[in-house]
């Protein structure tokens, strides 16, 4: 019993590779035929990128006396402190010196209009 099971399990080592050779003979043959079913694929691709730029253009305001700054817009200016610093006259009393981009408004605070301007140098 002992050398029959051994010649049988000899046999299937041996027998093994062999059958797994044909394989892949067999399944290419399959793949080729659907290559060969398909269309041809066009490789050329047209490519058109339209580039649209949006211009967004910032009006500057032009500052000038007595132009009334309402409290919205005073709140979204920077107050001048050390108006020293820029060169600036001291504020006399009940007026406040505030920064907007590179001008400096000289306001009345009790109206808020503007009393005198300057520009930073």
């Amino acid at each position: 019993m002992k050398p029959l099971l051994i010649a049988l399990v000899a046999s299937s080592v041996l027998i093994t590779p062999v059958a797994a050779l044909a394989q892949p003979a067999g399944s290419f043959e399959v793949a080729e035929n659907y290559d060969r079913s398909r269309r041809p694929v066009d490789r050329h691709v047209d490519k058109h990128v339209t580039i649209e730029k949006r211009v967004i253009v910032k009006k500057k305001e032009r500052w000038t006396r007595g132009h009334r700054l309402t409290p919205a817009e005073r709140r979204h200016m920077a107050q001048v402190r050390d108006y020293r610093y820029y060169k600036l006259r001291p504020p006399q009393r009940g007026q406040q010196w505030l920064r907007v981009d590179n001008d400096f408004l000289l306001i009345s605070l009790a109206t808020g209009v503007i009393v005198g301007l300057a520009t930073a140098r």
